[in-house]
């Protein structure tokens, strides 16, 4: 039965894999009702076409090994979730509490929640959040070193990282590329900044939905070491179950 369906099962398996970017064997039979071996054979036949590759215990699409999309293009990408979560970080941050943003999307969505804030002192090495605070005089902005990038309106470097080390913020907010539910939070930028997770007591990671059950380039941390994941209300049920399993979990609504 299931060899007679093959070609059109593959055909639907591509689509689940564009969805979701990864699934492993265990998740694409479940979703078919097929066992695990027919999946690895319908596999090896996307593979050989090229549309999909190998990655421990599943498979993803080839177009998830992509360069990252520019600033504005990921700006706009899941804009409404990335809203929610940075009502729902900014709502954590105290009065006379020091944090850390870094340079993505989602944390540019916490700040833009801070500009009514008081008391409030923000680290960044993001020249985005700079100018999104930049109305406050309420609110204490301070600019690591670093050399300017401008695909990301960032600053890079070991500067940045020297700037990090000297930091022992309330809270540290950063975003990830995918959150892979064996590997953690991964990016596509090998120049990611790793000393953010030594810059302040507690370590929050913001993510939207989208990039949950998904695979990037390189790993980031692992889940366990988050001390809390916000994500919005869009997150699959099974992802949220497994998660919550690892490091505490914040649904924004």
């Amino acid at each position: 039965m299931d060899s007679a369906l093959t070609p059109n099962r593959q055909e639907d398996i591509l689509q689940l894999l564009r969805q979701r970017t990864s699934a492993s064997f265990e998740e694409i039979a479940r979703h078919f009702g097929v066992s695990e071996m027919t999946v690895r054979r319908d596999l090896q036949k996307l593979m050989e076409t090229g549309e999909v590759i190998r990655i421990p215990g599943g498979a993803r699409t080839t177009r998830s090994v992509t360069f990252e999309k520019t600033f504005t293009e990921r700006m706009q990408r899941m804009a409404l979730a990335k809203e929610k979560i940075g009502r729902a970080a900014a709502n954590l941050i105290q009065e006379h509490e020091s944090i850390v943003l870094d340079s993505g999307t989602t944390t540019l969505y916490i700040a833009r929640h801070l500009r009514t804030r008081s008391n409030i002192v923000v680290l960044t090495f993001s020249l985005a959040v700079i100018d999104e605070l930049a109305g406050n005089d309420s609110v204490r902005v301070e600019l690591t070193g670093g050399t300017y990038r401008r695909g990301s309106q960032d600053l890079i470097g070991h500067a940045v990282a020297e700037s990090l080390s000297t930091v022992c913020a309330d809270k540290v907010f950063f975003g990830a590329a995918a959150l892979s539910l064996q590997r953690g939070a991964m990016v596509f930028d090998p120049d990611a900044q790793r000393s953010l997770l030594r810059a302040g007591i507690q370590r929050i990671l913001v993510i939207d939905s989208s990039k949950i059950g998904t695979e990037a380039l390189y790993n980031f941390t692992r889940t366990d070491n988050c001390d809390m994941i916000i994500t919005d209300d869009g997150i699959h049920p099974e992802h949220l179950e497994q998660l919550t399993k690892q490091t505490r979990v914040l649904v924004a609504e």
